[in-house]
């Protein structure tokens, strides 16, 4: 990566979402549009609020505005200007400074009026589609770590995903009910970074944040505990519903200060707060810095408090099941809702 890559300056936060089945493999951006050149400053987006939309057998950027959602892909072409292609072209290729230009065109010009379009109308997509990694942290809080039995952590407890599970607000997952029975909601806050974050200290970790998402880490607990690694219980196909939103850090301030919801068929199973977390988002990316080179577009599930079904007493626990419907939601984020087949 040369030098301009590796100097972001702070940025506009995006949020994408798209309908999807879950497990069906997500559509590839154009090397040709991916690798557009940049006549802009190098930057991640500020003071917005991110759609990542699927559109035209691909995915397209989308702004939430007042009077709708500013489809980027359409603004551009009214106005004769570059503009990123989709989430992860504005995160790993630093195009805050872009799609600022092409909004603030937009706001300024009726020839784009026909660019917003009403947010009911659009196709979600996962807020991010093509992360190098989907970094996961167990137990992070509390009364979780209390409800399932399970020691304080001293350090993280980190594991992963793989991009075969990201899904989206509106989407479905199909149980793997051949391999599994005992499924399990987890309503998380999600990190997705916009700079190349190694060895970095607390203080700046933040810094690195290009904006938030409503997430959740579903998950099928007999298999997460099969054996001594969770991975196999937490990446089935659908596994990491995502959006509808990525909102920019700037706008949502402190991230440890968030009120966290999950309801199953209109019931409300978790309710708390992200001030809880045992490990902050600062220590979190700090800790996993050290380890691992985080890279823009990459994401960070952050724990989920208790009320999980897995906390139940054996004889209360009532595990999803196909037909159930699934809504998380996060101050500032948004809501996520999908459902089980």
């Amino acid at each position: 990566m040369d030098q301009n890559r590796r100097t972001f300056l702070k940025t506009t936060g995006a949020v994408g979402a798209v309908t999807a089945t879950a497990g069906m493999a997500l559509p590839t951006v154009p090397a040709q549009a991916a690798a557009s050149p940049v006549p802009h400053a190098l930057e991640m987006a500020r003071g917005m609020t991110l759609v990542n939309m699927r559109r035209d057998g691909g995915f397209g950027l989308g702004v939430k505005t007042e009077r709708g959602i500013l489809d980027v892909t359409l603004a551009a072409q009214a106005l004769n200007m570059p503009a990123p292609v989709d989430i992860d072209d504005l995160l790993q290729n630093s195009k805050g400074g872009m799609l600022k230009a092409v909004v603030d065109a937009a706001k300024a010009s009726s020839a784009a009026e026909r660019a917003v379009v009403p947010e009911r109308g659009i196709e979600y997509a996962p807020a991010v589609t093509r992360p190098e990694k989907i970094i996961m942290m167990g137990f992070n809080y509390r009364k979780h770590a209390e409800e399932t039995n399970t020691p304080i952590p001293k350090n993280p407890i980190l594991f992963n995903k793989y991009n075969n599970a990201l899904n989206c607000h509106g989407g479905t997952i199909k149980l793997p009910t051949g391999a599994a029975t005992k499924f399990d909601y987890e309503v998380e806050l999600v990190i997705v970074f916009g700079k190349e974050c190694s060895n970095v200290s607390e203080e700046q970790a933040l810094d690195y944040v290009a904006g938030y998402c409503t997430g959740n880490d579903f998950s099928a607990r007999d298999l997460q505990f099969l054996t001594s690694q969770y991975m196999i219980g937490k990446s089935c196909d659908g596994f990491a519903p995502l959006g509808p939103y990525l909102v920019t850090s700037d706008l949502v301030g402190d991230p440890n200060n968030l009120r966290l919801e999950c309801r199953v068929n209109g019931e409300q199973r978790q309710d708390w707060n992200t001030n809880d977390m045992i490990f902050n988002c600062r220590q979190l990316i700090s800790f996993a810095s050290k380890m691992m080179t985080i890279k823009p577009g990459d994401i960070f599930f952050t724990g989920t408090p208790q009320g999980v079904i897995a906390g139940k007493p054996k004889d209360q626990q009532v595990w999803l099941k196909p037909g159930d419907k699934i809504a998380c939601s996060l101050e500032k984020l948004g809501e996520l809702a999908f459902e089980l087949t």
